[in-house]
């Protein structure tokens, strides 16, 4: 599980360079000297129809193998140099271990709490559209557990993005069934609204807010899928608009604070936590400089005990030195869950925390390390990328005559 990323990572960026690569696969000995057009039976009838044409073979036929020995070493020279940047590429793209990358490589992550919007056609209850209006929502998270909340909000525009009036006519949560078993049901109505109070932040926008909270209207004993109707009305057309969430009654372990250590050349952000349910734990955290500019995604996948314990974070020394950052760094929105491995939910999640968690002291570049990082499969691959591109310059000098 934790080599995926890694995997992941390298395989983007050798596709490009593997294709070119096995461009070549199809070329043997027969074929190559495919750049005069002719097969190797084909050249040499050439050559002895010109030969004959011309009262003699001599010249002609070393003329062919001269043609052929470039051929060959066209074809090697181009697998060597394909085999090189095979090599580099893996090498570049397993500079930094899995869980300590640069954020550019993950856009998506960079504002993980930022609100979830999606735009859509109003449709009616029975899914015809509407095409006159759209339905623009947010919503602020798909997974919550415990006592957390999630605030949703609903306008309506025209073709051209004008604001519509809106009225939501009635809106309620139910819980879905995961299975054929039968279940009690649990239903709870959840009020929108446009007066700029509760969840709803400006009165009188043709935006209305609502907030649901789990816990606290009956889904205290549920695990699995809320799913939210909205009945609404846009210019006299009725329609329906949902909004699913996932929820896990149980909170599986706490946040208690940061500290943080310089450790063999690298920076280590320990996550304190209280943890009332063992298992394999996912946490990320985001880090920007001293101006805000985000520069690296932190990521914890490992097995924890019950107990106080720490989520280790390392950001990289050679990150650090490639990239150098204005100190003191931030670490900033952070999250984590409890991995329930074969059931639904799949997680159970701790709180989130938002915003800036945590500065760092200062350090200057030369007390982080820069070197590569390594593991025993890294390690393989390059060796044998390196054994690829060192048969092809072995061939390579053969027919240079070196």
């Amino acid at each position: 599980m934790r080599q995926t990323p890694l995997l992941i990572v390298a395989a983007v960026a050798l596709c490009g360079a593997l294709a070119w690569y096995l461009t070549d696969s199809r070329v043997d000995g027969a074929g190559a000297v495919a750049g005069t057009g002719l097969g190797g039976q084909g050249l040499a009838t050439a050559g002895m129809s010109s030969a004959a044409a011309a009262g003699g073979t001599g010249g002609l036929v070393g003329s062919a193998a001269q043609q052929a020995r470039q051929a060959q070493l066209a074809l090697w020279q181009g697998r060597y140099e394909r085999a090189e940047q095979v090599y580099a590429s893996y090498r570049d793209a397993t500079r930094y271990p899995h869980e300590s990358r640069p954020i550019a490589e993950h856009p998506d992550q960079v504002r993980p709490f930022a609100p979830i919007a999606e735009e859509n056609t109003l449709r009616k209850a029975n899914g015809e559209a509407v095409k006159s209006v759209r339905l623009r929502t947010t919503q602020e998270r798909v997974f919550l557990s415990g006592a957390e909340t999630v605030r949703f909000t609903i306008e309506a525009t025209d073709s051209t993005g004008r604001l519509l009036p809106l009225v939501v006519t009635s809106a309620a949560a139910q819980s879905l069934p995961e299975s054929s078993v039968p279940v009690n049901l649990i239903r709870s109505g959840v009020a929108f609204t446009d007066d700029g109070t509760g969840a709803d932040d400006v009165a009188g926008d043709n935006r209305y807010s609502a907030r649901l909270s789990p816990s606290q209207q009956g889904f205290a004993s549920f695990s699995g899928t809320i799913r939210l109707l909205a009945q609404v009305n846009v210019q006299g057309e009725d329609g329906v608009v949902h909004f699913d969430v996932i929820y896990s009654p149980d909170v599986p372990a706490t946040w208690a604070g940061v500290r943080e250590a310089l450790e063999n050349g690298s920076l280590n952000f320990y996550l304190k936590a209280n943890v009332m349910r063992p298992g394999r734990y996912v946490a990320s955290a985001r880090v920007d400089d001293a101006n805000g500019q985000p520069f690296a995604l932190l990521q914890f996948n490992n097995e924890v005990a019950a107990g106080a314990r720490e989520f280790r974070l390392t950001l990289f020394g050679a990150l650090v030195r490639d990239k150098n950052p204005v100190f003191p760094l931030q670490l900033r929105d952070i999250e984590g869950y409890l991995l329930i491995p074969d059931a639904f939910p799949d997680r159970a999640m701790m709180a989130r925390q938002a915003g800036v968690v945590h500065r760092s002291g200062v350090y200057g570049q030369d007390r982080f390390s820069a070197a590569e990082w390594s593991s025993e499969e890294r390690e393989r691959y390059l060796a044998e990328y390196a054994k690829d591109a060192e048969t092809a310059r072995l061939e390579v000098d053969k027919l240079q005559g070196r």
